[in-house]
């Protein structure tokens, strides 16, 4: 595909080499000739300088960058754009391949792909163009929506709903108990969950990720969420559209995160709490109360502003610590000096 091509497709600006064919897409540290990659960090620059690319996306022309530049306003979205022009295959349906375990009353969309190993019980509907990949269960009365990817050993439980162009990673649990327990008579006694799962359009959900049914009610993901790997959503939870949830977050029950919010590695939410739209909490931040929207790090979590000078001072404790010390001993001294 010639370069012209590739900047009028993704409307941008073309420096030079019109009509050089570009082959394939890479990253700058691993672009030879032929390929084009992209420019987004700064810091990046003088790797990009000594790159074998053949052309770069880039959000401003740069006078030490000799290979050819396409100018465009989001590199990172034209790269992800190429990406998927040059390595996405082509979608074919396979059917229902023998191996997999289809029970009576099973609803099976147009164009589907059921690989063998995968098992799906009685009642549940399979959109079209849907792929099931092997060692998937999905339980009775399950009702999934066209072009949904299911990757291998994910396992669906009974009466979950899961919209269109879902995309579910290898190893995710949807629909498992929440963790519910009373206590009777000096034991634990399980609380029935009765609950279901939803799951609206264009959601991802990561590897080895768990989703738990609620106790009464649903559990629900909003709409193009995107959901790391080995994260814990607890029963009856509730996320807003756009959001993304980063590796190794837990949210306990009954907690609810609006529109757009972004949780980053190992967040840890309380039960009940509420969190605005809008709303970014930094790494391994603890929170234990409701949120308003703004960014907030630390456990427990405060205001990023807050946080950044609460650390400052933290890390000057041991200095404040000797020099309190020192005075103390001065003002003993002096003391012991008027009293003598």
């Amino acid at each position: 595909m010639k370069l012209i091509e590739i900047a009028d497709m993704l409307g941008g600006r073309i420096t030079s080499g019109h009509d050089i064919e570009i082959s394939g897409v890479c990253g700058v540290n691993d672009a030879k000739n032929g390929q084009i990659t992209y420019l987004t960090d700064p810091k990046l620059t003088g790797r990009l300088i000594n790159s074998q690319a053949s052309a770069v996306l880039i959000k401003r022309t740069h006078p030490d960058i000799r290979i050819h530049q396409v100018v465009i306003d989001n590199p990172s979205t034209a790269f992800s754009k190429l990406l998927r022009l040059f390595y996405s295959k082509p979608f074919t349906a396979f059917g229902v391949i023998a191996g997999a375990y289809i029970s009576e009353g099973v609803t099976l969309g147009k164009d589907i792909s059921i690989y063998p190993g995968a098992y799906i019980c009685h009642g549940a509907s399979i959109g079209e163009k849907t792929v099931i990949h092997p060692g998937v269960f999905i339980g009775e009365n399950t009702i999934i929506g066209q072009e949904c990817i299911i990757y291998p050993n994910v396992s669906i439980l009974e009466s979950v709903t899961i919209g269109s162009r879902v995309i579910i990673q290898p190893g995710a649990v949807i629909g498992s108990d929440g963790f519910g327990y009373e206590m009777d008579a000096g034991r634990f006694v399980k609380i029935p969950q009765v609950g279901t799962v939803i799951i609206d359009d264009d959601v991802e959900i990561g590897a080895n990720t768990t989703i738990d049914r609620a106790t009464t009610g649903a559990t629900k993901i909003g709409a193009g969420t995107k959901i790391d790997n080995l994260v814990q959503i607890a029963h009856n939870v509730e996320i807003g559209q756009n959001s993304i949830l980063i590796a190794q977050s837990g949210i306990a029950g009954s907690s609810t995160l609006g529109n757009y919010v972004v949780l980053a590695g190992q967040v840890g939410i309380a039960d009940h709490v509420e969190i605005e739209a809008g709303t970014r909490v930094g790494a391994q931040s603890g929170v234990m109360e409701d949120l308003k929207k703004g960014a907030y790090m630390g456990s427990p979590s405060l205001p990023h502003l807050q946080y950044k000078r609460s650390h400052i001072l933290f890390a000057k404790l041991p200095e404040l610590n000797e020099r309190i010390s020192s005075l103390e001993k001065q003002l003993a001294e002096i003391t012991k000096d008027k009293n003598t």
